[in-house]
């Protein structure tokens, strides 16, 4: 069993009980994109400790920092080129989890080794589930 799948219950939890939280990175350079071996390891060890609480609700994606990778598209039907003009930060990927309240989703984001690794910054987020 892949270590990103777990049990459908933790410490006697049910976590259909537990609210679910998406942490999305954001990088201030995009040569931090590209991780070293180490630091990418690193990554998946703090993945994988959250995967083996059964809170790691999707374990996401990275999203391009590429010229040409995105776009934005405004109401006035205006497309433009990525948002990298329009922000100091990018989003570079993002995570959701479980957790039973936003204090403890910031706790789980602040062990992330992106901090000592590249800076940035990651926004916590409740996410909404629709039926």
């Amino acid at each position: 069993m892949s270590p990103f799948l777990g049990a459908k219950r933790h410490s006697g939890k049910n976590v259909n009980n537990m609210k679910e939280f998406a942490l999305i990175f954001r990088l201030n350079d995009p040569a931090d994109f590209r991780p070293s071996p180490e630091q990418l390891q690193e990554r998946m060890n703090w993945l994988a400790g959250i995967a083996a609480q059964n809170k790691l609700a999707d374990r996401g994606n990275t999203l391009l920092p590429l010229p040409g990778s995105a776009r934005v598209v405004r109401s006035e039907d205006l497309v433009t080129d990525g948002p990298f003009t329009e922000i100091k930060e990018f989003v570079s990927g993002y995570v959701v989890i479980r957790a039973d309240n936003i204090d403890e989703a910031v706790e789980i984001a602040r062990k992330n080794p992106l901090f000592q690794q590249a800076g940035g910054s990651i926004e916590v987020r409740e996410v909404l589930k629709r039926d």
